[in-house]
């Protein structure tokens, strides 16, 4: 399956448009304390293991909107965007949201 953040493919014509496709993930709770806790104690430095984190969870949209496409009959997602926003009491929790236009070229 081609994924792309632009509206077109090079080089493709798009044949048809299925529709608007999504992904969520939300990342529990403690993470998300231990994540911001940590920002101030690295100071400037980076956290791999929370940056492994976030990326699993932006995989794990991407596949769900890809399969969302696969399964009405696309084989491309065009204008894809990435959201990641805090939700939750007290913002304890980090959902990534994935969506795009499933399309055939």
């Amino acid at each position: 399956m081609i994924v792309t953040t632009t509206p077109t493919i090079e080089g493709r014509i798009i044949r048809e448009y299925k529709g608007v496709v999504t992904g969520e993930t939300i990342i529990g709770a403690n993470i998300v304390k231990d994540f911001f806790a940590g920002i101030r104690d690295i100071v400037g430095g980076r956290s791999a293991s929370y940056e492994q984190v976030l990326r699993e969870a932006k995989d794990t949209s991407m596949k769900e909107m890809m399969e969302r496409a696969q399964a009405l009959g696309a084989n491309a997602v065009v204008g894809i965007d990435i959201d990641y926003e805090t939700i939750g009491g007290n913002s304890s929790m980090i959902m990534v949201a994935t969506s795009g236009t499933a399309v055939v070229v």
